[in-house]
């Protein structure tokens, strides 16, 4: 069984049991619940529903494993022969979750 769910303006694939790195959720702790409600297909092994725009009485339940933040990407301008070089890193930050069920 599987699901495909818009989260955050994004959209995931998802299963049982599955962790995923979502965009950050700064008003949660660590070990609450989350219901995402927004499911756009459900595949239940015997038959798939797809939405118009979504699928009715459906949710996905998951809770929240960490906060944590993703690997240093470099950010590095420069203007040829005017010896203007610039060099920054940044850190996105994003929640870990973890799949508990999902209801149809």
């Amino acid at each position: 069984m599987f699901a495909i769910v818009d989260f955050k303006g994004e959209q995931f694939k998802v299963e049982k049991d599955q962790t995923l790195k979502v965009p950050y959720l700064k008003n949660l702790e660590v070990g609450s619940e989350i219901e995402i409600d927004r499911i756009l297909i459900l595949d239940n092994g015997k038959d798939k529903i797809i939405g118009h725009p979504t699928v009715e009485n459906a949710k996905v339940i998951a809770e929240v494993l960490a906060h944590e933040k993703e690997k240093k990407i470099i950010v590095f301008k420069k203007k040829r022969r005017k010896g203007y070089q610039k060099k920054q890193g940044h850190r996105q930050n994003y929640t870990k979750i973890k799949i508990k069920e999902i209801v149809n």
